[in-house]
């Protein structure tokens, strides 16, 4: 059977025209490092779940070489290629817990069972902050450039994730979860709205 994640995958969406490109990146983590900083959440350790061409690990290298850091991908191609570590979330759980855990274009690929396996995982190894990109089916009509996007996916309403994170963080927006046992006090208008 041919990997769905392999050379092809990343050439489509990695080559000339990338979804992510290592500036995009490196921005996007100056920002949630910035609000985890903001939050008091300490940057001691990083769990970076589908790290793919390992942009996040690059930008923590420069920017916050002491932080400790764990990239793991599904793909074999990506692990031998970027050097990660060959896991699947949806079935694999950390020894170790994280002080913020990026999950980004991976919880739309499982089926149902897998995500809501992967977001217990998730939830009970993030002792900080997540960071979650995942397109929902509002999304496909209303965000995504479909010409740059997979879009053989599991389309799932915005909802349906929410259900399942909530118990484990509450929403600060912009993609940025905080777990919920820091018991940290958002503002009402802090808090993405519900």
């Amino acid at each position: 059977m041919t990997e769905r994640f392999d050379a092809a995958y990343y050439r489509q969406f990695y080559g000339r025209q990338p979804v992510h490109t290592r500036a995009k990146i490196a921005r996007l983590a100056s920002g949630v490092v910035g609000m985890c900083g903001w939050l008091g959440i300490p940057m001691r350790s990083v769990l970076d779940i589908g790290a793919g061409p390992g942009y996040w690990r690059d930008f923590f290298a420069t920017e916050r070489p002491g932080t400790r850091y764990v990239g793991i991908d599904i793909s074999a191609y990506a692990c031998a290629k970027y050097g990660h570590e060959h896991r699947d979330i949806t079935t694999w759980r950390p020894a170790r817990s994280s002080d913020l855990t990026i999950c980004q274009g991976v919880l739309q690929y499982p089926d149902d069972a897998g995500a809501e396996r992967a977001i217990e995982t998730i939830g009970a190894v993030t002792r900080g902050a997540l960071y979650l990109e995942v397109p929902t089916s509002y999304d496909r009509v209303a965000t995504i450039d479909a010409d740059h996007t997979d879009l053989d996916i599991h389309w799932r309403e915005g909802d349906w994730y929410r259900e399942r994170l909530e118990p484990h963080f509450q929403q600060l927006g912009a993609g940025i979860w905080v777990a919920r046992s820091l018991q940290f006090p958002l503002y009402e208008l802090e808090r993405a709205a519900r």
